[in-house]
């Protein structure tokens, strides 16, 4: 497969990934009181009762070690992505730094004893250990800043999964409720045997496999096709460069004596194709070269099913939307260049076509920028320096000198790259960098500039790509809690940053020969900025404007100069919803990231009727960063979700989009009506699906590999294919959990037909060293009978008692006592986590 080498190059730092090669290394200089103090210092975080009706706080308890404390004066760092209110008395004076980064000190005259634990307790919780930050660090006079080693990540070998042994691990189910009305329940074993066993049909297995699923597919009459010799190609209205990487990542080979397969371009709808295969040879008629691409995708796929020996086939397929999209957060934790190529081969796999990269946000600038160095040289690597002019403050648990693993960016030649890669594969690479909040990284990254070229006594270079007015003296607390990370909408130097930004991009693409056609604004969660900026205030009264309406401002503004440019704006749904339509261009993307149960359907259709590019994002269901399900063994992000399976994904209905109701609960597992208050306007209609990877707790490509796959092939089929139990839309049509408007018996069909389709690819997944999730087994044991079943994949699964030998599980077997049971990828190499029933 294409890019082999780069996957085998992320798999080795996969297999580095140990606590001393992800997370930052203890300084050699360290001073031997200090080194020893951070290695021996004990670190706990306990979710603890409370007498509060949220019932559970979070504890830090820190254990002094024998030898005591460093001499002088010394400071703790640590992370929380939650705000961190401290309850009740301790030793500690607690300091809010920014964002996420905490500093814990003694207070005054206070002595720490040897041996003794001191705790620090706060209000709030999480439901999964997955959400706490690594790396804790400590930082005392005269010394480097020193790692604790007990803050540390480990990696599991069998599972290849990250472990943060400084939590204590959650096993009261109470624990994880967020207040008395949340009925959520974790999936524990025996409701996942349950669950799976509701969603399993008894029916025929598919005998034509392609995923996504074709338009229409069916096998003829006739004597099967031999592929093993190759097959020969005859092209018409496209040459070999068009679908090249199409055929390198197939199970088909070029040879001149081969089944002839003959390939022209024809009229139709954009990447549809028409393939028949049958009397020795095979035609295909495409739309154009990405249908072409296509085509041989699914003939590939098919191909390899039956061995080679193709039986007669007729296969008529066009795409349900234009737009099926990935996007993949780099600013917050890096991901390589490595893992977005082998991103890219997925993707093309499984027919989507828009890359969404995400380069820049609070934590992080991902994308070298000619003219403005500092972007990468300051943005794009953290460490422990409290003016940040050399680096950003360690955010999202990085450690005190950043890491080779969540630090980086890519440069200009790993871009166009990129680009070419993506393009090869008809796959549009749009950039992103939010704005005007969420900027933290550039803000920072200028600020150092201003500071270093005004030492220099160049006061206009100093001010050319400032973005700050240095007499806002406004005070604000963003959505991540920063102070400092919103662009001032009100300065020309704030534009030419922008559009000097833009154009170098635009000159990157022009370099790789695939014209930039869509720019990414953000433009969400911007905190209340500015109000107290002179310059603003100066702009308000100059062009008349509301000064509580800026960022609409900041967007118009942006978006026309992109328009004069050629290029589409987009932006997410909240702060695209404010503007004005007929202030901005023709063209325009709104990616859809409003709550279902949340006024987001409203809100969609809204902005359809505006005539405008609507991708659907929603959080419940397309936020890959989101856990597979209720359990504080699943990693993953749960403001939006707590459990996001693949069934979850495969069943989401995005063009009908209040007949979700029917069949999914909101975030505390309560059934909701969901009314079509504004219904889309005869004509208009939602042009796209995109599938989201925030990066906070995702620190290892492997671990990004997790979360995505296998839910972007039900992503893929979703956006690919429309379900025959997807109701049509009709304006106006309220829906309600359990209301049987969703033919479920249809839905759980075609969802069995989607899980035997998914088990031979993720073989292939295996063979592509993917790190895709395994489902762990749903299991139970009743009168001593033990019984196990899987949520997907038909996979083997393992089974052993009293830490006894690993069996394979065939059917219902007695058992004494506890039970442990795990899934086996294809190929044996991984496991999944292990479940234990009684």
């Amino acid at each position: 497969m294409p890019h082999t080498s780069h996957r085998l190059k992320s798999l080795l730092a996969a297999t580095l990934l140990s606590a001393t090669a992800l997370m930052p290394t203890r300084a050699a200089v360290a001073a031997p009181a200090v080194a020893s103090f951070a290695d021996q210092l004990g670190y706990k975080l306990t979710v603890v009762p409370n007498a509060t009706q949220d019932g559970f706080n979070t504890r830090l308890d820190l254990t002094v070690p024998r030898s005591g404390t460093p001499t002088g004066a010394w400071a703790l760092y640590f992370g929380s992505v939650s705000p961190v209110e401290p309850v009740g008395d301790s030793v500690f004076d607690l300091t809010h730094i920014n964002g996420d980064n905490y500093k814990l000190t003694p207070k005054s005259g206070t002595t720490l004893k040897p041996g003794e634990t001191y705790s620090l307790t706060w209000a709030g919780h999480a439901a999964s250990g997955y959400l706490a930050m690594p790396n804790a660090y400590i930082v005392a006079d005269g010394t480097p800043p020193t790692t604790i080693a007990a803050s540390r990540t480990t990696f599991d070998p069998a599972t290849g999964l990250e472990s943060l042994p400084f939590v204590t691990p959650i096993t009261d189910e109470a624990t994880t409720r967020k207040g008395p009305n949340d009925a959520t329940q974790w999936l524990t074993p025996e409701r996942a045997f349950i669950q799976n066993a509701s969603r399993q049909v008894a029916q025929a297995k598919p005998d034509i496999i392609i995923l996504p699923t074709p338009v229409s597919a069916k096998h003829l009459d006739g004597q099967p096709l031999n592929l093993n010799a190759g097959v020969a190609l005859k092209l018409n209205g496209l040459t070999i460069p068009d679908i090249k990487a199409a055929l390198d990542a197939s199970h088909l080979k070029l040879a001149s004596h081969g089944v002839p397969v003959e390939i022209t371009i024809g009229a139709g709808q954009p990447e549809s194709y028409h393939l028949l295969a049958q009397d020795g040879r095979i035609t295909i008629t495409a739309a154009d070269a990405a249908g072409a691409a296509y085509a041989i995708e699914s003939l590939s796929q098919q191909a390899a099913f039956e061995h080679n020996r193709l039986k007669p086939i007729e296969i008529s397929d066009a795409p349900r939307f234009g737009f099926r999209g990935l996007h993949i957060d780099l600013a917050r934790n890096f991901h390589s260049k490595a893992f977005i190529l082998n991103t890219i081969d997925q993707m093309a796999e499984y027919k989507l076509n828009r890359l969404h990269l995400h380069l820049g946000d609070d934590e992080g600038w991902r994308l070298a920028i000619g003219a403005l160095p500092e972007l990468t040289e300051i943005g794009s690597h953290r460490c422990h320096d409290l003016k940040e002019d050399t680096c950003l403050l360690p955010q999202l648990g990085a450690g005190p000198q950043g890491s080779k693993i969540v630090d980086g960016y890519l440069s200009r030649a790993d871009y166009i790259e990129i680009v070419k890669a993506a393009a090869a594969r008809h796959i549009e690479v749009i950039p992103s960098f939010d704005m005007p909040g969420h900027s933290r990284a550039a803000v920072r990254s200028m600020e150092a500039r201003y500071r270093r070229l005004m030492a220099e006594g160049k006061p206009d270079a100093a001010n050319e790509f400032r973005l700050q007015d240095p007499d806002d003296k406004t005070v604000y607390d963003s959505i991540q809690h920063y102070n400092d990370n919103t662009l001032n909408v009100c300065i020309p130097s704030t534009y030419h940053f922008i559009e000097t930004v833009i154009d170098d991009i635009k000159a990157m693409h022009d370099e790789a020969g695939v014209p930039l056609k869509i720019y990414h604004i953000g433009a969400d969660e911007t905190a209340g900025a500015w109000t107290n900026s002179p310059a603003c205030q100066a702009l308000v009264k100059e062009k008349g404007l509301d000064p509580a309406h800026m960022t609409p401002y900041f967007i118009t503004q942006v978006s026309q100069m992109l328009g004069q440019k050629g290029i589409e704006p987009a932006g997410w749904s909240d702060g695209m919803g404010h503007v004005k339509p007929e202030d901005m261009p023709k063209q325009v993307q709104s990616n859809s990231w409003g709550g279902l149960f949340g006024g987001g359907v409203a809100e969609a259709y809204r902005q359809a009727n505006r005539g405008w590019d609507i991708v659907m994002s929603t959080p419940e269901v397309l936020y890959l960063d989101m856990p597979y399900a209720p359990d504080p063994k699943e990693r993953g992000m749960d403001w939006a979700s707590r459990g996001t399976d693949l069934f979850k994904v495969f069943a989401f209905m995005p063009e009908n989009l209040a007949a979700n109701a029917s069949i999914m609960t909101n975030i505390q597992a309560h059934g909701q009506t969901i009314a079509d208050t504004e219904p889309l306007e005869a004509g208009r209609k939602i042009t796209g699906m995109q599938g989201q990877l925030w990066s906070e707790g995702v620190r290892a490509d492997g671990i990004a590999d997790y979360m995505f796959y296998p839910r972007v092939l039900a992503l893929a089929e979703r956006a690919w294919h429309t379900g025959a139990w997807e109701p049509a839309y009709v304006a106006g049509k309220s829906y309600s959990y359990g209301d049987r408007q969703v033919d479920g018996h249809a839905l759980l069909a075609d969802w069995q037909n989607f899980n035997d389709r998914l088990t031979p690819l993720l073989a292939e997944l295996d063979r592509e060293q993917v790190a895709y999730r395994l489902p762990p087994p749903g299991a139970r044991v009743t009168g001593g009978i033990f019984e196990a079943n899987l949520a997907y994949g038909d996979l083997k699964i393992q089974y052993r008692t009293q830490g006894g030998k690993w069996l394979t599980y065939g059917d219902a077997v007695e058992v004494r006592g506890p039970v442990e049971a795990r899934s086996v990828a294809p190929d044996g190499r991984r496991f999944s986590r292990i479940v234990t029933v009684k």
